[in-house]
């Protein structure tokens, strides 16, 4: 009976706690004495591109044929292109590896599918450029060294040859860059850098005063300000003629450095939301007439036990989309039909122990004695079946990792999850609930009946 006590409450807080995560966006603990938020985390449901509508954009590495590119790299690339993506406001991206060369993106409920693109399209690549005594204009190309050349003096240099300017200092030596605005109200980029990159600065400025000194993002210049001042604090600020949305785009840039190898965009799609509104319903109605037409069967062939792990059955869809929620999943139309097979999973453990128990009621043995035996002996078979589910998720996450294929991965991910849930509940919940029904059943009341014999 202690033992029994102990799980029930278990099984309460559970459910408790699993029931505050279904029905609420965010949850939140408050501090009684000032009402101030000791703790929040949005648990808020995210749908995926087929639910939801958005945008898929296809990358591939933009190198000659037979460039070696490491797995480092595309990582990289990937962190870098999924920060810029997240810091446009789209929280909700999914960027992974596909082959050798390529990175799949999703952005679900994206409102600005050109600026996604152009975001993705675009290496990043800052320079501050030194142009001597001579301002170059905002908006023109320029060539510097950093790419091979040698500087050449703009005053001698042979005005049919093009110019090529010396990079003092590049983007990566950039160690935060955010947007304010100054006394005048205008949006500026304020920056710091890396050590390094303070005293490479420092030394620059305080030799070249009166001098402009060129900010230019993949070879065009953005800003030239000039050197009024020694700049030796490691921190300083790019003015330009910014609004609030080309300041942030800057930052953004700033901020997550440039791509260790160039992309171009090869495929991109945008997906309606209504499409995925009509599949998202239609594969409810199929899972609740399903569920609905299982549930009739357990409780009518099983009578009792059944109609207990009906309610295993409810307890374990309250766990698994309780887990969705907290760690923030992104449910796809292939996530929904890996947590309706999964839900198949949770009952088959149940109707082998059912089975069990049935046959040990027909040897003979009592009921309390059946419940016990059946449970032992259908664990075998319980837990190969899900053992063997379970490693076919996993190839399948591989698979659909190794080949950018996301549909594959969101089935595997909730068909495992799905898997680990429905063993708690069988194992946990359904024998509990059995149990506590045998201890208002009195030896000699024993109605086979109910047991489906």
């Amino acid at each position: 009976m202690r033992n029994l006590t102990s799980r029930i409450i278990l099984i309460v807080i559970i459910v408790a706690v699993a029931a505050w995560i279904d029905f609420s966006p965010k949850l939140e603990l408050v501090n009684p004495f000032n009402l101030q938020p000791l703790w929040t985390r949005d648990v808020s449901t995210r749908l995926g591109l087929d639910l939801r509508g958005g945008l898929q954009v296809v990358l591939e590495a933009d190198l000659p044929e037979g460039t070696e590119i490491t797995k480092e790299q595309m990582d990289t690339a990937r962190l870098i292109l999924e920060n810029r993506t997240n810091a446009l406001g789209v929280n909700e991206s999914v960027l992974q590896v596909a082959g050798n060369n390529r990175i799949v993106g999703e952005f679900p409920g994206a409102a600005d599918p050109d600026q996604i693109i152009a975001t993705l399209g675009e290496t990043g690549r800052l320079e501050f450029v030194d142009f001597g005594f001579s301002p170059v204009a905002e908006g023109t190309t320029v060539q510097t060294d950093v790419d091979g050349g040698t500087a050449t003096d703009p005053a001698t240099a042979d005005p049919a040859a093009p110019v090529v300017y010396h990079t003092v200092m590049t983007g990566d030596k950039i160690k935060t860059a955010l947007v304010s605005q100054d006394a005048l109200g205008n949006f500026v980029i304020e920056f710091s850098l890396t050590s390094e990159g303070g005293q490479i600065f420092g030394d620059h400025t305080s030799t070249h005063s009166q001098q402009f000194l060129g900010i230019v993002l993949d070879k065009v210049v953005i800003s030239a300000p000039r050197i009024d001042e020694p700049i030796t604090s490691g921190s300083g600020i790019i003015s330009g003629s910014f609004t609030r949305e080309s300041a942030n785009d800057l930052a953004i840039k700033l901020r997550f450095g440039s791509l260790p190898i160039p992309f171009k965009v090869v495929e991109s799609r945008v997906v309606g939301p209504t499409l995925g509104q009509d599949s998202l319903q239609k594969s409810l109605v199929a899972g609740l007439i399903g569920i609905a037409v299982v549930f009739l069967f357990m409780g009518i062939f099983y009578r009792v036990p059944g109609m207990l792990a009906d309610v295993s059955i409810i307890i374990y869809a309250l766990i698994a989309f309780a887990v969705f929620k907290y760690f923030h999943f992104t449910l796809t139309l292939a996530g929904v039909a890996g947590f309706l097979l999964s839900t198949g999973a949770a009952l088959d453990a149940n109707i082998l122990i059912f089975e069990r128990l049935k046959e040990e009621l027909r040897s003979g043995r009592t009921l309390r004695n059946a419940v016990d035996i059946g449970w032992t002996r259908a664990w075998s078979s319980i837990r190969d079946s899900n053992l063997a589910t379970i490693i076919t998720s996993i190839i399948l996450f591989w698979f659909g990792s190794a080949f950018g294929a996301t549909v594959v991965k969101g089935f595997a991910l909730t068909l495992a999850l799905g898997v680990g849930i429905s063993l708690f509940t069988a194992i946990i919940v359904t024998r509990t609930l059995l149990n506590l029904v045998l201890n208002f059943i009195k030896p000699g009341e024993e109605n086979l009946k109910w047991f489906g014999i």
